[in-house]
């Protein structure tokens, strides 16, 4: 779950794309990086760690032009850091490309071979967004006539694209002297938004992984990359749009709306935030349905995207809702911090309780979902180590008892605490003297009631399956291999940083 953002504007765009990037900064804490387009040359710097980190005044001087594209990194399918995968990537040949990418590719080892054997492309790393990259590259070269392109050219190659990768992707890059391009999967699994906004020069186009990013910096949302679909903005700032797939359905992931997006984004005409609202309504009809003996003093939300949930169950059954817990911003987020040991050691560096909404009370703790159970187990303790006679626990999502391919990081059965374990088992497991899950079909009706035209969702995490059909036990079996491999070797690579003017080769 990355954040990728691309902007064709009158002006530099070098503030607005770190701007971009702080307000996703949710989506990935492992690397950032810009590139920026001035005269058919690319200027990149990217590094390791948070946008404010990567990012100091000499590198924002170090990129002019009105054209960019930025991506905060998340490490996915068990990849620990590695300074060469930050994003975005760059590719000279036949066309100066770079391309930030949201997503998964599930036959990114068959492409990395058709590269190397048929296509003569060597990948220097192992992220299937360089493979990515050069597929790209790659049908671009063969549609183009006299390496000459135009937005049919372009179309076509992404149409390619789609024939040949498998998978959740969610794609911005820049063509030199040609604009930026964005497409997405034909499933449409992993979201992205086109946003505009008129200047004395003309118009000014924005696209992101959320709408946020948008709202915050004066463009106004137009509306949702289509599955399958691609748009170019070229450098005159002229919006060209195409769907590039013979097939498509939109299955945006649910887990967008349960954890990854912000609640004050829009993704697929569903307001986030209001869906939250919803699953803590459907949570507190299961409650009084089928918990009505449980005695319960308080409603406290495990900050920050529970709060919505639990403001609304405690509406719901009438009870206070407070804030229990104090966070400390400066810690990232949890679930997506590489390694459970950095996980559990950070919770309690982010949080801390507020006693007195502790003591001698029968709390219910509503967290937006329960992945590993490092988190929740610890909350649990802290709850009870401020006083709280019963501890009961609910989670906004379903039980998490399979591995996500598609994104997130969550590929091994072996991590998630519910894989193997009843609802009640998990809640010994946690410590909780009982716990509440959603059910799936509460889930998906609460982002239906929101837009009922949402039909089907990307899912698999809860119930097993894979929306593209090409996940093998034996894929998700080597996922784990790879992952176990990336944690016994510990190397991360921390801190490097790349900083390039690249001349583009035409």
């Amino acid at each position: 779950m990355c954040g990728i953002l691309g902007i064709v504007a009158r002006s530099p765009v070098n503030q607005l794309l770190y701007d971009g990037l702080l307000l996703l900064q949710h989506r990935g804490q492992d690397a950032a990086g810009i590139v920026t387009s001035e005269r058919k040359t690319f200027h990149m710097h990217k590094g390791g760690g948070q946008v404010r980190d990567v990012f100091r005044t000499r590198d924002m001087r170090s990129l002019p032009g009105n054209i960019g594209v930025a991506h905060c990194r998340y490490p996915t399918a068990g990849s620990a850091f590695n300074s060469a995968e930050s994003q975005p990537f760059y590719v000279n040949s036949p066309f100066g490309i770079v391309l930030g990418h949201n997503g998964n590719l599930t036959n990114a080892d068959q492409l990395k071979d058709e590269m190397f054997r048929q296509d003569l492309r060597h990948i220097n790393t192992n992220s299937d967004s360089e493979v990515l990259l050069n597929v790209l590259a790659h049908e671009l070269e063969k549609t183009s006539v006299k390496l000459r392109l135009d937005p049919q050219t372009i179309f076509q190659a992404v149409s390619n694209v789609h024939r040949r990768c498998r998978g959740a992707y969610a794609v911005i890059a820049m063509i030199a002297g040609y604009g930026v391009l964005a497409f997405r999967d034909p499933f449409g699994i992993r979201p992205a938004v086109i946003g505009y906004r008129e200047s004395g020069q003309g118009t000014e186009y924005m696209v992101a992984s959320e709408s946020v990013a948008l709202d915050a910096l004066g463009f106004r949302l137009l509306r949702d990359v289509a599955p399958g679909e691609a748009v170019l903005i070229d450098e005159e700032g002229h919006f060209h749009s195409q769907q590039c797939a013979p097939v498509t359905s939109l299955n945006p992931c649910i887990f967008e709306y349960v954890y990854l997006a912000r609640p004050d984004s829009v993704i697929d005409g569903a307001s986030v935030y209001e869906a939250r609202l919803v699953m803590g309504e459907k949570l507190a009809a299961k409650i009084r349905r089928d918990y009505r003996h449980l005695d319960i003093d308080v409603v406290i939300p495990i900050p920050d995207s529970s709060r919505p949930s639990a403001l609304q169950l405690a509406q719901g059954l009438g009870l206070p809702y407070r804030e229990g817990f104090v966070k400390n911003r400066y810690i990232g987020r949890t679930f997506i911090m590489p390694g459970q040991a950095v996980r559990r050691r950070s919770v309690r560096q982010k949080l801390n309780t507020v006693g007195v909404e502790f003591k001698g009370k029968n709390v219910l703790l509503v967290d937006d979902s329960i992945v590993r159970g490092t988190t929740s187990s610890e909350i649990v303790q802290m709850a009870r180590e401020s006083g709280a006679r019963k501890v009961y626990f609910a989670s906004a999502a379903p039980p998490v008892r399979f591995p996500n391919v598609y994104g997130i990081d969550m590929p091994t059965r072996a991590e998630l605490i519910a894989a193997h374990r009843t609802e009640d088992e998990v809640g010994r497991e946690i410590g909780a003297d009982a716990l509440i899950y959603q059910e799936l079909e509460a889930l998906k009706d609460a982002v239906r009631q929101i837009n009922p035209r949402l039909r089907s969702f990307e899912t698999s995490c809860f119930d097993g399956h894979y929306i593209t059909g090409d996940v093998t036990t034996d894929y998700l079996h080597a996922i784990e291999a790879r992952r176990d491999a990336a944690r016994d070797s510990g190397d991360d690579g921390e801190g490097a940083q790349l900083d390039l003017n690249l001349v583009t080769a035409q």
